[in-house]
This record gives structure tokens, sequence and C-alpha cells, in this order.
């Protein structure tokens, strides 16, 4: 089961998988993970640590992050906006 939590301070969305994913896999993992009517996939960039997925959601861009290097996986905000609508983010994918 993958838990969410809301980091008010830190302006993100803290995501705890059963079992995080495997560099090669975390494209897919995320596509399925944020599949949803109300969300669309921009883009996916990977560089050696750190792979990112660039969404929407209500009309603002979004990014879901993995650090292999600190086995992290997250979602943050491209905004003040975007920062604002966290929690509701949070709500909607729990």
């Amino acid at each position: 089961m993958t838990e969410l939590e809301y980091d008010h301070t830190h302006q993100c969305i803290i995501i705890k998988p059963a079992e995080l994913p495997h560099d090669e896999d975390f494209e897919l993992w995320g596509t399925l993970f944020l599949h949803s009517d109300e969300i669309s996939i921009n883009e996916y960039a990977a560089g050696a640590d750190r792979h990112q997925l660039r969404f929407n959601y209500a009309n603002h861009t979004f990014n879901l992050n993995f650090e292999h290097y600190s086995q992290s996986v997250w979602i943050n905000g491209e905004g003040q906006d975007a920062d604002n609508l966290l929690a509701a983010l949070t709500f909607y994918l729990t």
C-alpha cells in the first residue's frame, strides 16, 4: 500500500510506496500511480540519480520525483498557485 503525506513546511507530498520502483521502471510506475481523469502527464526526464514526471492537475503543473540515492519519492508544485493545491492533490490521490 502506498502512503501519502502532505508536508506543508516543505511544500511537497511525500510518497511512501510499499516497494520503491527501480530506476528503469519509474516512468511506468509514475504513469500508473497518476492514472486519473483529472491528471494529464506532460513529460518524463531521467537523470543519473533523479527521475521526474511532469503532470497537470487543476490547470497547474506538478513534478513527481524519484531520487534513487536517497530512495525518495515526492511531488512538488511548479509555482505558488500549484503549491496551494498540494493538500487538495494529496486528498485526490488517496
